[in-house]
């Protein structure tokens, strides 16, 4: 296909395309989610209590699916696993979306429902990861994941809006019908992509492949190192999520300056995802965690009380640089570790990314209370400059070239 610019050169494959198109409707889907279903349990007469259950049903059962799902996408046909996983959380959100539009659910209801789709989702992502590099060459990984951020940064502004207009016109139950249909075309899409049969992995036990995905894990330095601080942040990210819009509250107008605050840091990511495009840095870790560490600076500019326009434009900025690096750090890990075990050793990446975001929600409610919302804000702030500067001092980070070899 002539006439794709070279930064998109990666669309001009057909089986990426198909790929691309089934992420780009899914992950608009996946950004009306939180709305709906927050409002969906409002609607009900739900409490703080009840929006919890909910929620953490499906996130842990998310992670609580995750090394299974590494195990069975490097042992099944990765598409298939895909295309199995889209259809349940299909019948998952379908379910749910039903439920509400027919009557009032029980909060046990959604909380269940909810799970088997977090539970479908924790099988999707190690084979997602896994799948991609047999769709596009090494030299495509930039790019494809590039797009992919693109697609999400998009969705995130988009997904919302189109989420609080069928809420308030037709109710969450429809919103949440849309977001089950975008799976259906999500595993139309998959089903069109035609790869030649994956050789099938030599039988093992389902400990034996979990000992391997961990050995292949655990015996990269860069690897571990890079994940083990991913989570660090993730803990650290909590004092942005909880006292951010308490200072907003505070000192810049309420909601309206926090809503303004998020838009700019959705306009940011598209802005990340389209130079992440061309990025193309020799020392990629250090890149990455780099462009990571600008994701924080928001924190700087709250704790400062400078006005709202100016703490959007960091939050911009801030996106931009989490786009990157979760790019730049994506495409590398793809290309680094063996096909055989990549949805595995994926599954290690997500669980041990996402172990600690649960209890970084948890802790800085009462940590702001304890020592202040500024105090907690720079004290987040500087843990992770200097977690950031822990991590280049690790020479396997330092030295890891784009490509192996």
């Amino acid at each position: 296909m002539p006439g794709w610019p070279e930064s998109l050169g990666v669309l001009r494959e057909r089986p990426y395309r198909l790929l691309f198109a089934g992420q780009a409707v899914s992950l608009l889907g996946d950004s009306m989610v939180n709305v709906s279903l927050a409002f969906a349990v409002i609607g009900l007469g739900g409490s703080a209590a009840d929006m919890g259950l909910v929620f953490s049903a499906r996130s842990l059962a998310l992670v609580g699916c995750l090394l299974a799902g590494g195990v069975v996408a490097d042992r099944l046909p990765r598409r298939t696993v895909l295309i199995g996983a889209d259809l349940v959380r299909l019948a998952s959100q379908g379910a749910l979306a039903a439920t509400l539009i027919a009557g009032e659910p029980g909060m046990w209801v959604l909380a269940a429902l909810s799970a088997v789709t977090g539970a479908a989702t924790g099988f999707f992502n190690p084979a997602s990861t896994g799948f991609l590099p047999s769709v596009v060459s090494p030299e495509g990984l930039q790019q494809a994941n590039a797009l992919r951020g693109l697609s999400s940064s998009v969705g995130r502004i988009a997904g919302p809006i189109a989420a609080g207009v069928l809420v308030a016109t037709v109710g969450a139950g429809w919103a949440l019908a849309v977001d089950a249909a975008t799976f259906a075309v999500s595993a139309a899409f998959l089903s069109g992509i035609r790869l030649p049969r994956q050789v099938a992995a030599p039988r093992s036990s389902f400990l034996a492949d979990l000992r391997d995905g961990w050995q292949a894990f655990r015996s990269r330095t860069w690897l571990w190192s890079f994940v083990a601080w991913a989570a660090f942040g993730n803990l650290l990210y909590g004092c942005w999520a909880i006292v951010g819009p308490l200072v907003a509250e505070r000192d810049l107008g309420g909601v309206t300056a926090w809503a303004t605050i998020i838009a700019a840091s959705g306009a940011g990511g598209v802005a990340g995802g389209v130079i992440a495009l061309r990025a193309n840095p020799r020392r990629p870790l250090v890149f990455a965690t780099a462009a990571m560490l600008i994701f924080f600076m928001p924190l700087a500019l709250l704790a400062l009380g400078l006005p709202v326009a100016v703490v959007a434009l960091g939050a911009a900025v801030s996106e931009i640089g989490l786009v990157l690096s979760a790019t730049v750090g994506e495409s590398t890990f793809q290309r680094h570790v063996d096909p055989a075990v990549l949805s595995r050793v994926s599954a290690y990446n997500w669980l041990g990314a996402m172990a600690l975001q649960p209890v970084g929600l948890a802790v800085w409610g009462p940590v702001a209370l304890a020592i202040g919302y500024d105090a907690a804000m720079w004290v987040a702030f500087a843990a992770m400059l200097l977690s950031g500067l822990a991590l280049l001092a690790v020479r396997d980070v330092r030295a890891l070239p784009a490509y192996p070899g």
